[in-house]
């Protein structure tokens, strides 16, 4: 039982596809030299207590498709080096042609696996080109997946977290009530299976680790590809260290100075356009579960999620599907226009009262297996970073207020996007964050792109990040979906491609 998690989890970049025949899986090159067993670090003067963790020598093993694969330390606390360590996993594709460097590459969440996404899915993550030119690094940031990592519940515990039923009027005080104590209850299943580290996985010390895994890879400069969440992780790391920021591309981009208010706002109103967008291609198909206008088709979808808040449906497994689960399901599909087709049958299904396919659809978003298991800690991972990330405040009538103002921006979805504090106001580790504008003074030209459909970081966000950075460039592309780089658009991936093989930035936004 509890609130929709606000900010949208940003998904991973090859997420946004629904099922295995769309995901472009790691077709990686057979013919690849095999990786390197061990790397050099960087002789560089560090402070003393960090030595250890600076001129470590990573050693490197085969793991599958001329991968190798490492792990990292890197202090458990940056402020306290001896006070512990944690684990940092690395796969890395070693390049293929003239090597320039490493590039690391982060796909977004916070929470999503950066192993995974280059093991896995490589030529999803980046082009040919780059390839060749570089090694080809994905790492899982501190708190996520197979380095030191969150832990909160089981999965049992988790099915409850995230498709139990709040019973009370949303909004009412006995369900923020039910909806606090949920959160309380799983903060403090993540502080007691986590302990310490709980309190060190925000973005600042993720940035930080960033330099260390440049520094361990043998690298002067940081070159970098970060999506979504990854596009503040990277202007992090150029704001702490603008003289080592080498090539880095944003795409995808978050605005740093917005509150976590504004950035509900701005996705709630993002994802009820793309919303809007499916529709009207659906209402020119015959197979549309819907008629008439897109404005008739946007509220008869409203009036859907509604009766689902008042009678959720039950599917074949006993879970139900209430408002909450059924907006993930909508979110899932809406982040790429590839994936728009599930939408036809989730609506359709729906109407006709049933659930398993809204459900298959969320536990898509929400990496949860079929046999009740999941796939990873993205949920925890998620959550743990926010609350750290991003101010919080307690007062239920400014809830109330902000709320109410999500729900006027976007009336189908904006209901249900609201009391976003709610996650985190009792959080056992609170938040000491300060949002603020990013300019990383000193910093070599960093690439900035947006996409002026898409839901999850909406356009206006990579225009006000490249407008903050000092050297700040921006890409535009005019078009739908969540990310643009290495999709269909030729121009994206020429102005990409050319600035990390060749450091030329476009003398002016290209508008792909």
């Amino acid at each position: 039982m509890r609130d929709r998690r606000r900010p949208v989890r940003i998904a991973a970049a090859c997420a946004t596809l629904i099922a295995a025949a769309l995901m472009l899986t790691g077709c990686v090159n057979p013919f690849a030299p095999e990786a390197p067993h061990t790397s050099t670090p960087t002789n560089e003067q560090v402070d003393p207590s960090l030595e250890r963790f600076y001129h470590q020598t990573l050693t490197w093993e085969q793991c599958g498709d001329r991968m190798g694969c490492t792990t990292a330390i890197a202090p458990l606390d940056w402020d306290d080096p001896e006070a512990g360590e944690v684990e940092l996993a690395l796969v890395r594709h070693v390049a293929t042609g003239d090597r320039i460097g490493s590039l690391l590459v982060n796909p977004g969440g916070p929470g999503g696996s950066g192993y995974d996404f280059i093991k896995d899915s490589l030529d999803y993550a980046v082009g040919q080109p780059l390839q060749e030119r570089f090694d080809i690094v994905g790492f899982d940031p501190r708190g996520v997946g197979r380095s030191s990592a969150v832990a909160c519940l089981d999965p049992a515990a988790m099915d409850e977290y995230l498709y139990g039923i709040t019973s009370a009027e949303r909004g009412s005080d006995e369900w923020i009530a039910e909806v606090r104590a949920s959160q309380t209850e799983f903060g403090a299943a993540c502080e007691q299976q986590t302990g310490a580290l709980l309190a060190e996985v925000d973005t600042v010390s993720a940035a930080r680790d960033l330099d260390l895994l440049r520094a361990v890879l043998g690298d002067e400069e940081l070159n970098y590809l970060g999506y979504s969440y990854g596009t503040f992780l990277g202007a992090t790391y150029a704001d702490l260290y603008p003289d080592r920021a080498g090539r880095l591309v944003l795409d995808g981009a978050i605005d740093p100075s917005l509150s976590e208010n504004e950035v509900t706002i701005g996705q709630a109103i993002g994802f009820e356009q793309a919303l809007g967008a499916y529709l009207d291609s659906c209402l020119a198909s015959a197979d549309c579960p819907f008629d008439g206008s897109v404005d008739s088709a946007m509220g008869e979808v409203g009036r859907l999620i509604a009766s689902l808040d008042r009678s959720p449906l039950q599917g074949s497994d006993g879970r139900l599907v209430g408002a909450d689960t059924f907006i993930t399901a909508i979110i899932y599909p809406l982040y790429s226009p590839d994936s728009w087709f599930a939408l036809d049958s989730l609506f359709e299904s729906v109407m006709f009262g049933e659930a398993d396919y809204a459900l298959q659809l969320a536990d898509g978003y929400n990496g949860r297996n079929p046999d009740g298991t999941y796939l990873d800690n993205s949920t925890e991972a998620f959550t743990s970073i926010n609350c750290l990330d991003y101010e919080y405040q307690d007062d239920v009538a400014v809830m109330r207020e902000r709320a109410a103002e999500v729900a006027a921006a976007a009336p189908v979805i904006g209901p249900y996007f609201g009391f976003g504090d709610l996650s985190c106001i009792d959080w056992p580790v609170p938040s000491e964050a300060v949002r603020r504008p990013i300019h990383a003074e000193g910093a070599a030209p960093i690439l900035v792109i947006g996409t002026t459909g898409d839901p999850a970081t909406p356009y206006e966000w990579a225009v006000s990040l490249a407008d903050q950075l000092e050297s700040g460039v921006l890409v535009s592309y005019d078009g739908e979906g969540h990310t643009a780089y290495n999709k269909s658009n030729s121009c994206v991936n020429e102005a990409v491609e050319r600035f990390f093989i060749d450091g030329v930035v476009p003398a002016e936004d290209p508008q792909c």
